[in-house]
C-alpha cells in the first residue's frame, strides 16, 4: 500500500462529514435529541475509524476486503 489512510479521498470525505454533522447537531432543533446525537455521532466517527483500521493490513486487497465486511451485518 503505498497512501496512508489520510490521504484516501473517501477518508478525507469521511472527515469533512463528520464535522458536518457535529455542526448541525449543535442546532437548537437537536438540543434534547441526546440519544439521536449519541447514535449519529458514533455512526459518522465509525467511517473514518474503519477506514483506518482497515488500512493497517498494509495491502490493498485486504483494506478492500475488511471495508466490505464491515457492511455485512
Amino acid at each position: 500500500m503505498t497512501k496512508s489512510f489520510e490521504e484516501f479521498e473517501v477518508y478525507k470525505k469521511g472527515s469533512q462529514l463528520a464535522k458536518l454533522i457535529f455542526k448541525l447537531l449543535e442546532c437548537k432543533a437537536f438540543e434534547k435529541e441526546f440519544g439521536f446525537q449519541n447514535q449519529i455521532k458514533r455512526a459518522v466517527i465509525s467511517i473514518t475509524n474503519n477506514i483506518a483500521e482497515g488500512s493497517e493490513y498494509n495491502s490493498n486487497k485486504q483494506l478492500i476486503k475488511y471495508l466490505n465486511s464491515k457492511n455485512v451485518k
